[in-house]
């Protein structure tokens, strides 16, 4: 424990360190103000108790949770970050397809600005479609007891276009905290803005359990029980982002003057799960897309029948949802790590592995290997990021099971991994050391 204060301490030593997440803390704040400011016109006592049914263990709940409870209140942030992640699949898909934008990824500094900035103009445009949605789709038509959350008086034009307004607003604005987060704060920005938004609703979780247990319909022997699973799938969630394949490179021997460099074995580190959370996050956000749009239709049957198949907890849902997952891994892997660059770098610098040529039969086998060991990796993602539709049928609370695995879960411990090897990384170049025994986040050979 005193190690671990003796850590926390030097935080706060490091001038630039202690102003990052002091900056990152501020800006959480305000994204969490956000999610309780509710749309002008809205009776929000009405809307609570309409929401409460609205969001109980179906995709908009889930919807919901990503959103840290701002889609319950019907808040100006109520869209959460989702249209800027469908965005950047959108142009990531395009660039691997479309020469123009294949084009942009090549052209450095300037491409990436320009591909940043179309990623901003698509941000709007599905913000303001999915804020269409909502508002005609779900906020208009919601009633409680006859009465209508949104006053008869308001119905029309100006509401929806308002409500419009400020929720696509409230996205554009969310989207800047992001990046000034990953510019000026630590860790990922908008991941981030989606930790904090699933954190706010642990506590609520554990509430529902706690009354379930007090209520006497849930065994204490159960709940251990479950508190023990859920504890194994968190260690197999750390084992698998943390899990590397390490590929021996050795560098011939050069003489320089009177000394003598290379002749030693180093390693390239392929991770298990490359990816990290990405591929989470971006088939959640596409899996988001078909009930915004069946929302525009809640008065046609053939529609709402075809809604059913895309309701949280339907085997068609976790059966797209897991194929997505293994696609989307595959597809950011070779996005972030590319073989043919590693193998030329390699040879530049007069490194080889041990049984292979340099060059092109070098960025092969890296390429299969990183292939093999994406698999399993995406697959265990897949697995667990389904758990939850499974785990609410055998008597969890829905709020719980949401935890119990699942994308929140796999979120929060990808986010907080990856926070926290930046923290690291800034006690080490400052020779303090870090949270862990050997100063650094190790992977499991």
């Amino acid at each position: 424990m005193s190690k671990f204060q003796d850590t926390f301490r030097n935080i706060f030593k490091i001038n630039e360190l202690r102003q990052r997440i002091l900056y990152t803390l501020g800006l959480l704040v305000v994204v969490r103000i956000g999610a309780h400011i509710t749309l002008p016109g809205i009776d929000s006592y009405l809307l609570n108790e309409a929401m409460a049914s609205k969001t109980s263990n179906n995709l908009f709940g889930l919807y919901d949770l990503f959103v840290g409870g701002a889609f319950k209140n019907a808040a100006v942030f109520a869209l959460g970050i989702m249209p800027y992640i469908s965005s950047s699949i959108v142009i990531q898909l395009a660039g691997a397809v479309v020469p123009y934008f294949q084009k942009l990824q090549k052209e450095g500094e300037e491409g990436r600005k320009k591909i940043t900035q179309l990623t901003r103009y698509g941000t709007v445009l599905i913000a303001a479609v999915q804020a269409i949605g909502i508002v005609t789709g779900v906020l208009l038509p919601l009633q409680v007891n006859g009465v209508p959350v949104v006053p008869a008086a308001i119905h029309g034009f100006s509401f929806v276009f308002s409500s419009v307004l400020f929720l696509t607003a409230g996205t554009v604005f969310m989207m800047w905290l992001g990046e000034q987060i990953t510019d000026k704060g630590i860790g990922n920005g908008i991941s981030l803005i989606i930790f904090i938004g699933i954190v706010n609703r642990l506590p609520f979780a554990i509430l529902d359990e706690v009354r379930l247990l007090n209520a006497g319909t849930r065994n204490i022997v159960i709940e251990i029980v479950i508190l023990a699973f859920m504890v194994l799938i968190i260690a197999g969630i750390v084992l698998v982002t943390q899990g590397t394949r390490r590929i021996p490179v050795q560098y011939a021997k050069r003489v320089v003057g009177r000394k003598v460099y290379g002749g030693v074995t180093q390693y390239i580190p392929l991770r298990v799960n490359t990816a990290g959370v990405m591929p989470i996050i971006f088939a959640q956000a596409i899996m988001f897309l078909p009930s915004t749009v069946l929302s525009f239709f809640p008065n046609n049957e053939f529609m709402q029948s075809l809604a059913g198949y895309f309701q949280y907890t339907s085997f068609t849902y976790s059966f797209v949802y897991a194929i997505m997952i293994v696609f989307f891994t595959y597809f950011y892997t070779a996005i972030a790590f590319n073989p043919q660059e590693v193998s030329d770098t390699m040879k530049k610098q007069g490194g080889f592995v041990p049984g292979i040529r340099p060059g092109k039969q070098t960025a092969e086998f890296i390429d299969n290997i990183l292939t093999k060991i994406t698999l399993p990796g995406s697959v265990f993602l897949a697995i667990v990021a389904i758990l939850p539709a499974f785990v609410s049928r055998m008597g969890v609370s829905g709020s719980f099971a949401s935890f119990f695995g699942g994308t929140s879960l796999l979120i929060l411990v990808g986010v907080a991994l990856d926070t926290l090897q930046q923290v690291e990384s800034h006690l080490l170049m400052r020779h303090y050391d870090g949270f862990m025994k050997t100063g650094k986040v190790r992977g499991r050979k």
